[in-house]
């Protein structure tokens, strides 16, 4: 009984952490996932490639969750490799999920897709997500349940949310270039200051009033100047990458910068951002958007 799946990593539209409405997109970085089940095992165990003292409880959590609801409570291992960074705020713990819960299904023969009609479904992706998004929450990785960040990861596209009722709002596609830059440090969601962001909360309702208009890239740049105020960050990186792109932001809780340009428009130039940007310590990767999501392997 094994299965394979992987998901996306994302970059942030709008920060839930002050209202409870957030947004994502989903980016061409992966995380894979590998679930091996045992009826005859005692519990779940876990591994993260890249880091052997990093926690598993969310990876764990997950096949313990999926097997209760979709089969006999087996038990077994989990084990993710990423090319999403840890606490770089690019939804490392929601790629993790999402591929570990669909990895689970896998294991178990269930059939994914999107429609709760098709009687050859077995499990929604939006159900598949909704389970991580829980498990995320029980293991403590998360303050808002990051539903906006879990639906990005799991459906590509640009998605708004309501992290509070788990309620998927709009779902569009989007096709742009992306530049990220990640600083050395590690930013993690669950210490995030959330006094502090709900502080900026009215700007919050315009960012969210722009995405709920389609204006994702206004959106994005009004957010990271927000929450980088809140959160303590230099918004100089995004000052110098403004007048080339079509949105920027500090993603997530950071520390992550995320710049976007859409290719239709000449007045963009994520070589200029990336030059601006070149000096600074941390790395620079070069990517896009991706509107399929995440999928069994």
């Amino acid at each position: 009984m094994e299965g394979r799946a992987a998901a996306l990593g994302a970059g942030t539209v709008l920060n839930a952490l002050a209202t409870g409405t957030g947004a994502a997109f989903g980016i061409d970085v992966e995380t894979r996932a590998t679930v091996e089940l045992d009826p005859a095992a005692d519990g779940v165990a876990g591994e993260i490639a890249e880091d052997a003292d990093a926690d598993t409880d969310l990876i764990e959590r997950c096949v313990a969750l999926a097997t209760e609801r979709w089969g006999g409570g087996e038990g077994g291992t989990v084990r993710t490799d990423s090319d999403v960074p840890l606490a770089a705020g690019l939804k490392s713990s929601s790629a993790a999920a999402n591929a570990t819960v669909l990895a689970t299904c896998d294991a178990l023969g269930l059939a994914v897709g999107d429609d709760p009609d098709d009687p050859a479904v077995d499990v929604t992706r939006l159900e598949a997500c909704r389970l991580g998004v829980r498990a995320a929450r029980e293991a403590g990785v998360t303050v808002t349940g990051a539903f906006d960040d879990a639906t990005a990861s799991m459906l590509g596209g640009v998605t708004v949310t309501d992290n509070d009722a788990d309620e998927l709002r709009v779902r569009e596609t989007v096709d742009w270039e992306v530049l990220i830059w990640t600083p050395p440090e590690r930013a993690y969601s669950a210490d995030a200051d959330v006094a502090r962001c709900e502080a900026v909360a009215p700007m919050a309702d315009l960012v969210a009033d722009l995405a709920l208009d389609g204006r994702y890239g206004e959106a994005m740049t009004v957010n990271g100047l927000a929450f980088s105020a809140a959160l303590g960050f230099d918004a100089d990186p995004a000052v110098e990458a403004m007048p080339h792109t079509t949105a920027v932001s500090l993603s997530g809780t950071g520390p992550s910068v995320v710049a976007v340009a859409d290719p239709a428009d000449p007045e963009t130039d994520l070589d200029a951002v990336a030059d601006a940007w070149g000096d600074r310590l941390g790395t620079l990767r070069r990517t896009t958007t991706r509107n399929d999501g995440a999928a069994v392997e």
